[in-house]
């Protein structure tokens, strides 16, 4: 085989289960361990859980099959995929606008990982069991310690850089398929834990009772709308890489979009299940966040029967449910650098993973600077790549040609004319609204100068972006060249 048509040929991925593990393993992360289920607490309860899943069918199932079924149209990554539809060079840009919001996402979500990856380690251990254990200075040590957090967040992107080399099938599916399964299992286990202990009960009757005075708070819907959105990566350019690995016969509107929304929920679901009852039982505060994950979990596992089992799982299924992030966040540029370069694929991996390890170093050293790529990227960037991608599809290839062409092809669910509207129109307005919302509501704020700072950052990504994509040659005129000729 020549190395024109070794670079043409794409993988797949090898079962309809490993796809299914893969997409709601890259959407399952840190945020629907922690952050949902305090989420739901602090915004009226129930009432929460009824928004949550109101927007999630409107916009974010809706918005994964437009993304994932990009992905598969076009069989090429973000950078690919934009140059296919668009046709020139003039905007193609933004497609790297995506890429690089992607780079920077994980170059501080990679320490979060290294975090889970630490207290994992040490379930393993007797720490949290021995006595004289105090939860808060050992958390202190921990972070405090620049050898110990950017030491964990290399090994996490090492971890993260051999899986890849294996590449979809071999890499990406194989660990997933255990992964996602460990993590399923093990809330479940532990929610049947918590609902047994005496007063876990009342933390699911504080989750669940609705508070309907919620219903007309503005915050509220603010809250579960970012809930729908960012917890299902929906336009960060995951689903459309990953689709683009399907075979022309896979079922987007299932796989890519009902299932990994529903699938996420579902997940987060039972991280309230696994979490509240034991806050309850044991007295602890359930607007924590992440201490109380780190800080106040710890403790309470020693106090449990079988409680090193209890910690091992917990710990290990949040390592998992974030490592499996990871690799999708990261895969995206690997698969971009592949095929937009001369670069092989282990190539590309090493010189994503390097530089993901190389921006990630100040937000392993310094917890406040993670908060500021956080806030900047979480509410700028972010919205800002969901944008250009779901824009690309409503205004460009157009959604009722898309949807007619090739969503509904093969599909065991009909989407019909309603969907068109929901990315041309509700899908961008709503990502207008969070970049508006996010800049409104921190003037006057602590906030004020990061948010000027970073909306000035996006603007001078976007305008570099567009310059450097006007110059770079376009890698499939030249694959178009060199590629053999044969059949079909």
């Amino acid at each position: 085989m020549s190395e024109a048509s070794a670079r043409t040929a794409r993988e797949e991925w090898g079962t309809r289960f490993g796809f299914l593990m893969a997409m709601l393993g890259a959407m399952v992360g840190a945020g629907n361990i922690w952050r949902m289920p305090y989420t739901t607490g602090q915004n009226g309860g129930g009432v929460f859980l009824i928004a949550y899943v109101l927007l999630l069918f409107v916009i974010a199932i809706p918005g994964l099959m437009a993304e994932t079924m990009l992905g598969r149209y076009t069989q090429r990554g973000v950078i690919g995929s934009f140059r296919q539809i668009l046709g020139d060079k003039r905007y193609a840009g933004l497609a790297l606008v995506v890429v690089v919001v992607n780079v920077a996402l994980m170059s501080y979500y990679a320490p979060i990982i290294g975090q889970s990856m630490y207290y994992a380690g040490h379930s393993l251990l007797p720490t949290f069991f021995q006595s004289g254990f105090e939860a808060t200075p050992f958390w202190n040590s921990f972070s405090g310690s620049p050898l110990l957090t950017i030491g964990t967040h290399t090994v996490v992107m090492a971890t993260i850089a051999v899986v890849l080399t294996f590449g979809i099938k071999k890499g990406i599916e194989r660990v997933v398929k255990y992964m996602i399964p460990f993590l399923i299992l093990s809330l479940i286990a532990i929610s049947i834990r918590g609902v047994t202990l005496s007063g876990g009960m009342d933390g699911l009757a504080f989750v669940f009772t609705p508070d309907w005075s919620y219903l007309f708070r503005g915050d509220m819907w603010v809250a579960a709308l970012g809930q729908a959105l960012f917890s299902t990566g929906l336009g960060w350019g995951i689903a459309l890489t990953y689709g683009s690995y399907l075979r022309k016969h896979d079922d987007v509107a299932l796989g890519g979009g009902v299932f990994t929304a529903l699938g996420n929920t579902a997940i987060g679901l039972l991280a309230i299940f696994a979490v509240f009852p034991v806050v309850f039982a044991f007295g602890l505060e359930p607007t924590a966040g992440a201490n109380l994950m780190f800080i106040s979990l710890v403790q309470v596992f020693p106090q449990l029967v079988g409680g090193q089992l209890w910690a091992i799982m917990f710990f290990f299924g949040f390592f998992f449910a974030t490592f499996s992030s990871g690799l999708a966040i990261t895969e995206v540029g690997v698969t971009t650098i592949a095929e937009q370069t001369r670069l092989s694929r282990n190539q590309s991996v090493l010189t994503v993973s390097g530089a993901i390890w190389l921006l990630g170093l100040p937000s392993a050293y310094s917890s406040s600077f993670l908060g500021s790529m956080d806030y900047i990227f979480g509410n700028f960037g972010l919205p800002l790549a969901t944008l250009a991608i779901i824009g690309l599809i409503g205004w460009k290839l157009g959604p009722e040609r898309a949807r007619v062409l090739d969503l509904n092809r093969n599909s065991d669910i009909y989407v019909g004319s309603w969907w068109d509207g929901i990315i041309k129109y509700v899908i961008p307005s709503v990502m207008i609204f969070i970049i508006g919302y996010g800049a409104y509501t921190s003037v006057g704020t602590g906030d004020q100068t990061l948010m000027i700072g970073g909306i000035a950052l996006m603007a001078v990504l976007t305008a570099a972006s567009i310059a450097v994509m006007r110059v770079l040659p376009d890698s499939s005129d030249r694959d178009a060249v060199t590629a053999p000729k044969g059949g079909d």
